[in-house]
This record gives C-alpha cells, sequence and structure tokens, in this order.
C-alpha cells in the first residue's frame, strides 16, 4: 500500500501544475492536522477548520483554497452545506450530556451570493432544544462580510451506542 502510494505522488507531482501542487499542499497538510488531532475528523483536515465556541453559539472559519471550487472557480455548495453541518453539528454535540449525540435529519440552506475571497465564517446557534430534537440556524459570510448563505438544520438526539 505505501509503494502503491508513493508511485502515484512521484506521478502526480511530476505532472502537476502550481495549482495543483497547491491543492495537493493543501489536502496533505490537513491530513497532517487531523493525524495530529488538531482536527476531529478528516472534513476538518482537509477544510482546515478553526471553532471557537460558547454554550449558544458556534465560530467556524474555513480558509478559501482552489480546493474548495467548483468548475466556476467559486467555493463548491457541498462545501458550505459542510461548513453549516459541521458547525451546526458541532453546537448540538456540546450542549448533550454523556453519552448522547446528535445527528442531521435536515438541512435547509438559502444560498444568497457566491463563495469567494479569503475565508468563510459559519456562525450557528440553536433555536430549539427538546429531549428527543433539536433545532438550529446558520449564517455564512465571506471575507468580505458579504452574507452568502443562511440556514436551519433539525437534529435527533440520540443515546450513543
Amino acid at each position: 500500500m505505501k509503494e502503491q502510494l508513493r508511485e502515484l505522488f512521484e506521478q502526480s507531482m511530476e505532472e502537476a501544475t502550481i495549482e495543483e501542487l497547491e491543492v495537493l499542499n493543501n489536502i496533505l497538510r490537513g491530513y497532517n492536522k487531523k493525524q495530529k488531532k488538531i482536527n476531529s475528523s478528516y472534513i476538518g483536515g482537509l477544510l482546515h477548520m478553526e471553532r471557537t465556541m460558547d454554550d449558544k453559539e458556534c465560530h467556524l472559519t474555513v480558509p478559501l483554497s482552489p480546493l474548495l471550487n467548483n468548475t466556476l472557480g467559486i467555493v463548491h455548495g457541498g462545501i458550505t452545506a459542510t461548513i453549516i453541518d459541521s458547525a451546526m453539528g458541532t453546537l448540538a454535540n456540546s450542549i448533550l450530556p454523556e453519552g448522547y449525540g446528535a445527528v442531521t435529519t435536515q438541512l435547509n440552506i438559502h444560498y444568497l451570493a457566491v463563495g469567494k475571497g479569503d475565508y468563510l465564517q459559519c456562525k450557528a446557534y440553536i433555536d430549539h432544544k427538546g429531549t428527543k430534537n433539536m433545532v438550529l440556524s446558520a449564517e455564512v459570510h465571506r471575507s468580505d462580510g458579504k452574507k452568502i448563505a443562511q440556514a436551519t438544520g433539525s437534529f435527533f438526539i440520540i443515546k450513543k451506542k
């Protein structure tokens, strides 16, 4: 397996453009963040997510790079959705008692502007917390301050196995 990866890596490096090398560097640095437990998930590492939170809000910032773009050269809508779901899920899980978790059951996103600039920042907050479910909201802004998305999400509260 390691030899196959070395060969693939070498081949990729030889044929890569400057932008492709930048993307590969970004991927490897993200993988390394997960390995070193700087991020708790591979997605968090690959997106270079930085979180700050309290018991009412989660702020998640993601630096933008070509890795996150669609064919139009702007942030892929699925990346924006991932950022939203990550911020909401982090907040939802952080307020639950030991032995319980929150899982997304519905995510509604209104895309308002294109994702571009230096970074995206998502702010998630709790609208409702019941015994079996939660509803959260989030907004995503780009580095120039323009709101690019607003969302709501529903989460089931489940007992962990």
